[in-house]
């Protein structure tokens, strides 16, 4: 990174410096010149005589310059000439790059610390030490959004969202894994979940229409404190593994809203198989074919009203009373009523929850 960055900076003074500069690093080679056939040169025994405590030595016509102030220096700047003005120019341009590398480097250290804490890599009491050390801010609202690629692109979802949120000093962007990039977004108090909802969302629109991204985004709750910052990642995890399989058909699910949902993903399997074998009986919950379940489904979706439901599923009032009197006869459970209904609703939350990949062992 440094490297890019000394050659973005040294090859826009070209013009202002009438004059050859560059980058040594830490083994003498040159990394960075306004004369690009310099790079890859090797001057070896500069980086030696700077360690040796010469402040500004002077080598067959270059002035050379340390950056930073280390005892084995990692890089040294040289400006072709061996007066005062090069060696005006070597002293402001160690003073410059050497900011700029500072900045660089704590910007790369805030970005793999953020990481650490999402990931459980350090533990709470050095938070507060690292984050002060990094001028990194601990009693700000923020809140942790993954987003999960659907589908292999050959464009770099990293760097679009870099592009989408460029404050580096607020948002950070992190690297989990090949399908999974998390955002760590500083919101403003008083966030709405809608407002979060309608980030994900622009992200999700941007990724598909403009790179034919499929993505899905888990949003997790707003934590007020870095240390806290672990629990919103793990939280728009979790959404994203109970959308999984409770609403396959969003592309944006967030913690505040999953629902029963959560409750079965965070019951043991035993648990589960214990509730299904005592709602129904063996075999029943099988016994029901596909329109028996879709005409389920559709009852649910109208709040089990019967002429509703009948209407939307194009058949009879009494077609579909007759339904659901096979439905009562098969399983005990009258869906008419409230009480059966949730029951009933419960027990296929779980039998898909069951039959899903994402069950715990």
């Amino acid at each position: 990174m440094s490297n890019r960055l000394f050659q973005s900076i040294v090859f826009q003074l070209k013009n202002a410096v009438d004059r050859v500069i560059g980058v040594l690093d830490e083994n003498g080679t040159i990394i960075s010149c306004t004369e690009l056939s310099y790079i890859g040169e090797q001057r070896s025994g500069i980086i030696e005589e700077l360690s040796y405590g010469m402040e500004q030595p002077v080598f067959e016509g270059y002035t050379y310059k340390v950056i930073g102030i280390s005892a084995r220096p990692d890089y040294a700047v040289f400006v072709e000439g061996e007066d005062r003005f090069a060696s005006e120019i070597a002293g402001i341009l160690s003073i410059s790059l050497g900011s700029v590398k500072e900045f660089s480097d704590e910007r790369f250290d805030r970005s793999s610390f953020v990481k650490n804490i999402l990931l459980d890599n350090i533990l709470p009491g050095e938070i507060t030490l690292k984050a002060r050390e990094l001028h990194f801010a601990i009693e700000i609202e923020r809140c942790v959004l993954v987003i999960r690629l659907m589908d292999k692109s050959d464009v770099s979802a990293y760097d679009v969202l870099q592009s989408i949120f460029p404050d580096k000093n607020k948002d950070f962007i992190i690297n989990i894994s090949e399908t999974d990039i998390a955002l760590v977004k500083e919101v403003k108090v008083g966030t709405e979940p809608e407002d979060l909802e309608k980030l994900a969302r622009s992200i999700v629109d941007t990724l598909h229409s403009e790179f034919y991204t499929k993505s899905v985004v888990g949003i997790g709750t707003v934590v007020k404190n870095l240390n806290d910052l672990s629990h919103s990642f793990k939280e728009a995890q979790v959404s994203l593994e109970v959308g999984k399989v409770f609403d396959t058909d969003k592309s944006i699910i967030s913690y505040n809203n999953l629902g029963i949902g959560r409750l079965i993903y965070q019951l043991p399997i035993t648990l589960c198989e214990m509730y299904l074998n005592e709602v129904f009986k063996r075999g029943t919950i099988d016994s029901l074919d596909y329109e028996t379940l879709y005409t389920i489904q559709k009852f649910f979706e109208n709040s089990l009203n019967v002429s509703e439901t009948s209407r939307k599923l194009f058949v009879h009032r009494n077609t579909l009373v007759y339904r659901l009197e096979k439905i009562r006869r098969i399983t005990g459970l009258d869906l008419r009523e409230f009480d059966h209904a949730i029951v009933f609703k419960v027990a296929l939350m779980v039998k898909k929850y069951l039959e899903s990949d994402v069950v715990k062992f």
